[in-house]
């Protein structure tokens, strides 16, 4: 009897009661485990691929007479976009070729003019040491009483005379010095006249090399609807714009909770979903300086009565280990997953980590 006491089995009430005890004591021990050791890893749906953009226009104005280029095709940093009529500025050019030749003439000719003049300095300093010699003589004679006071008088109106005149022949010597810049040996390319023009030249030959639009990067050619032969391009207006393949890069917005154990060099795996089967690894480039919101065109106005606090997404750039095994477009969309290396822990534990340190 006892041993068939002993093997008596529990009956089901008491079962029932010790499973339902143990059911949450499991469910709980399992959740707290998966709490204390999650955290480590972050991920995100709201990423998507990057590719920067340059906007393609012309320097300078006019009809558009070729177009070398097509929607989607792939061009090299140098390769010929389309090009300007080129007619107006060879005629441009041509026009400040014949104005250098004409200021290099024109230096020449204040040369001779300063030549001129100071010879007729000379001739103004000889005729006035003439002068006033005779006015010496006059004056001698006149009070000796062998002379006139009329010519005593012409004698002076001469001398008052040749003084004006070399005055003003040292007047036009100093005006043809200074048209040479001071220096009657200056270079005739140094001249300031000279110098303006061939600057002007420089300008004409910048703006005729621009009539061809080259490509300022490798990549891919989009938005070339505008690009038609006959249309009138004008300098700033975009004409098609070049996607930069070689730049490519993840963009993930992730909530602001999430980034307290994140840092840059941080591996990664993405999956795009263009490619749904396929796996990519990366690793954190770099974390955004501010929230989306705050370079928003309209920022959000938080000092008003209705806020409502939203968690905020920090723009996390990560750069692809093996993006080249996969051809990639931007704007697609990926899911990324961030390997922090910190887990959660015991709240305890990891407080009496941070007071030690």
């Amino acid at each position: 009897m006892s041993e068939m006491e002993e093997t008596k089995p529990v009956p089901p009430l008491r079962r029932r009661l010790l499973l339902g005890l143990a059911l949450p004591l499991v469910l709980a021990a399992a959740g707290g485990y998966v709490w204390v050791t999650g955290g480590r890893y972050v991920n995100t749906d709201n990423a998507y691929v990057k590719q920067d953009k340059v906007a393609v226009g012309p320097e300078v104005q006019g009809l558009i007479v070729a177009v070398h280029v097509g929607e989607s095709m792939p061009v090299r940093r140098g390769d010929l976009l389309f090009e300007v009529d080129p007619q107006p500025y060879r005629i441009a050019l041509a026009q400040a070729d014949a104005a250098i030749a004409s200021a290099r003439l024109e230096v020449e000719r204040m040369r001779a003019n300063l030549s001129q003049q100071r010879a007729e300095l000379a001739a103004a300093e000889q005729d006035l040491d003439y002068r006033r010699r005779d006015f010496d003589r006059q004056s001698r004679l006149a009070q000796s009483g062998y002379a006139a006071q009329a010519r005593l008088d012409q004698s002076r109106n001469e001398l008052r005379a040749a003084e004006q005149e070399v005055a003003k022949t040292k007047q036009g010597v100093a005006a043809a010095l200074a048209a040479l810049g001071g220096n009657p040996d200056i270079a005739t390319d140094s001249h300031p006249m000279v110098m303006q023009a061939l600057a002007t030249r420089d300008r004409a030959a910048l703006d005729l090399e621009r009539t061809a639009v080259r490509a300022p990067s490798d990549g891919i050619a989009s938005q070339t609807d505008r690009l038609r032969v006959g249309q009138f391009a004008l300098p700033g207006l975009a004409m098609l714009s070049i996607v930069e393949t070689q730049a490519t890069y993840i963009e993930a917005n992730v909530k602001e909770t999430d980034l307290t154990h994140m840092t840059a060099g941080q591996t990664a795996t993405v999956v795009l979903d263009a490619y749904p089967g396929r796996t990519l690894t990366a690793h954190v480039a770099s974390i955004g300086a501010g929230t989306g919101s705050e370079f928003s065109i309209l920022p959000a106005q938080n000092a008003t009565g209705n806020w409502v606090k939203v968690v905020q997404r920090v723009p996390v750039r990560l750069l692809l280990a093996d993006g080249d095994r996969v051809p990639l477009r931007a704007g697609l969309s990926a899911t990324v997953e961030i390997d922090t290396g910190q887990a959660r822990g015991l709240p305890g534990f990891r407080a009496a980590q941070a007071t030690e340190r």
